[in-house]
Formats: structure tokens, C-alpha cells, sequence
């Protein structure tokens, strides 16, 4: 699976010295073939983090690499299920996170997660 490319002015991700950024609109949305999937909030919730993984992969890294997360959504009622999903793809050492609710996202999406990696 590839992560969906990002329209200049933006990269999938950025390496400075051992930390990864990952980007796309500040983070992945639940994109697939250049759209939104259709599913329930746990799909796309695997859909986003499938994304990052990909991302995260393509830098030299994995979730194991993770810090910092950053959780946005347009529905804090949906939380529940996007928190199942996500931790579903960490295992011990979970990364500083944040969940912010937000009023719109990119492309309509409801769900967004960006990450900082740091790798040796």
C-alpha cells in the first residue's frame, strides 16, 4: 500500500537528523486511491494509521519510532473508536498524544493524525 502522495506544497515527511515529521495537510487522513473511504470510524482509523505506517516506512521508521502524536477530529464523540484503532498499532511505550476536536478537515474528513519519529 502507498500513502497517498501530497500536492506540492507539502511532503509526505521530513527527516532532520534523526527526527521524522511526518505531513500531508499536517497529517494523514483515511485516503485511498486519491479518496476518502467509505467504512465506519474504525475503518478509517485503520486507514489513517495504514497510511502513516507507510509513511513512517517509506523515512526509515515504524510506530516503535513514534514520540508525538496529534489526534484531530470533527467528532469528539467518535473518540472511543479512533483511541481502539490507534492503540491497536502500538504495543508497550505509547507516544505523547494529543486529540484536539476540530470544526472542518481537509477533503471533509473526520479523522486526521499527524506524528514526530525520532530514529538512531
Amino acid at each position: 500500500m502507498n500513502a497517498p502522495v501530497s500536492a506540492p506544497p507539502l511532503s509526505p515527511f521530513i527527516k532532520k537528523g534523526n527526527t521524522i515529521y511526518t505531513s500531508y495537510t499536517s497529517g494523514q487522513v483515511y485516503l485511498k486511491d486519491g479518496k476518502l473511504i467509505e467504512g465506519t470510524v474504525k475503518d478509517q482509523a485503520h486507514q489513517v494509521m495504514q497510511n502513516l505506517k507507510t509513511v513512517l516506512g517509506n523515512a526509515g521508521a515504524s510506530f516503535s519510532d513514534v514520540v508525538k502524536t496529534t489526534i484531530y477530529t470533527t467528532d469528539m464523540s467518535i473518540y472511543g473508536e479512533i483511541n481502539e484503532v490507534y492503540a491497536s498499532y502500538f504495543s508497550g511505550n505509547y507516544p505523547a498524544r494529543e486529540v484536539i476536536g476540530v470544526k472542518e478537515l481537509p477533503l471533509g474528513a473526520k479523522i486526521e493524525i499527524s506524528m514526530i519519529a525520532i530514529v538512531n
